[in-house]
């Protein structure tokens, strides 16, 4: 997958908003005002979020799976994109971090995000 792919993905998604909160080179998509995926546009990775033990085996799978880049490194991954980790792999861990965070919002958020 590309940027735009992936750009393309995330923003298909509902309530998800996108912005350079950190610097021009950062893009960061949101649910419902939470962070679920970062994309480097200048160094081409993208950093999920996912459960630890998952994190642990993707490390060990994927070379280019790597822990998150200036996050929290249990929790994100970082993954280079230079077409070693699969697109539909890459399209489910989206998914993953996504529901991770709409899991995790509060009660009222939540149901904001269904009404949605």
């Amino acid at each position: 997958m590309n940027i735009e792919d992936i750009r393309e993905y995330c923003l298909a998604k509902k309530a998800v908003t996108e912005s350079f909160p950190f610097d021009e080179t950062t893009l960061v998509f949101k649910v419902m005002n939470k962070m679920y995926c970062l994309l480097g546009l200048d160094d081409m990775r993208v950093s999920l979020k996912n459960n630890p033990d998952k994190n642990i085996e993707l490390r060990a799978h994927y070379p280019a799976i790597i822990p998150g880049y200036h996050l929290n490194k249990e929790h994100w991954n970082t993954i280079e994109l230079d077409g070693t980790v699969p697109p539909n792999l890459i399209k489910e861990l989206i998914d993953e971090s996504y529901y991770l965070i709409v899991k995790s919002l509060p009660k009222k958020k939540q149901e904001e995000f269904k009404n949605l």
